[in-house]
């Protein structure tokens, strides 16, 4: 996906205004995320740390979480942009990575991006190449 693309632009945009709403008083590192669905529409999400680090969540997860819960169908979600202020884009957490295998869609990007024009940009084949699959679970 171009950097330039109307796609990338909203989806960036709406990562930095989430990451203007996120809770990150012990990392100090504000994370945003937005993802667009099948049918176009936008999600975003912010990073909300808590004192007991393991309950912190994750812009990425949290923009997923928004658009399953507006009815999104897991395997359908497009594009994830994460946004993070300063000069390096940052890659996403393991699980994030396990969240989105299963929720983006397999023809998904995830792109990561900041202030400067760095920016990262994954397929889940290459975030996750050995992702953990539902059909591995006991049944």
């Amino acid at each position: 996906m171009s950097e330039f693309s109307p796609v990338f632009l909203q989806l960036k945009e709406q990562a930095v205004v989430a990451s203007a709403h996120s809770y990150a008083p012990y990392s100090h590192f504000p994370v945003g995320a937005s993802v667009i669905g099948q049918d176009g529409k936008i999600y975003s999400g912010c990073n909300v740390e808590n004192a007991s680090f393991g309950l912190t969540q994750c812009a990425e997860r949290s923009a997923l979480t928004a658009a399953i819960c507006d009815g999104a169908r897991p395997g359908t979600l497009q594009t994830l942009v994460i946004y993070t202020p300063g000069d390096r884009a940052h890659s996403p957490c393991g699980a994030c990575r396990q969240v989105m295998h299963e929720l983006m869609a397999e023809d998904s990007w995830v792109i990561s991006c900041c202030d400067s024009n760095d920016r990262l940009q994954w397929t889940p084949a290459q975030y996750l190449p050995d992702p953990f699959v539902p059909d591995a679970l006991l049944k």
